[in-house]
């Protein structure tokens, strides 16, 4: 169960990062719904993780896949550069993040 409430954290968090990218740009209630919302949820259930995870290793999953899933969304969706060396990046944080959950 507390892997799931990471993934949805996780989940909203993208939410979130969408909102906010919208929100710097044009802030309108829709887009401040998405940013504040998507991250108000995202705390929600990484909170409702502690219950079932040890802290250090949800907060540390969660922030590497928000972490991930932000970049490839600004880069699919708001056209942030593709670089190998982001790519290489990438690759190492969800290495670390499969890591941590195999390991707890």
């Amino acid at each position: 169960m507390g892997w799931l409430f990471v993934a949805l954290a996780a989940g909203f968090e993208f939410t979130g990062v969408i909102g906010l990218n919208k929100y710097s740009k044009k802030k309108t209630i829709p887009s401040g719904i998405l940013f504040l919302g998507g991250f108000s949820m995202a705390f929600v259930f990484l909170y409702s993780s502690f219950k079932y995870l040890q802290v250090s290793t949800a907060y540390a999953v969660w922030i590497g896949i928000g972490t991930a899933g932000a970049v490839i969304l600004n880069m699919i969706f708001f056209g942030e550069s593709k670089s190998l060396a982001r790519i290489g990046s990438l690759a190492l944080i969800v290495i670390g993040v499969i890591g941590l959950k195999a390991l707890s």
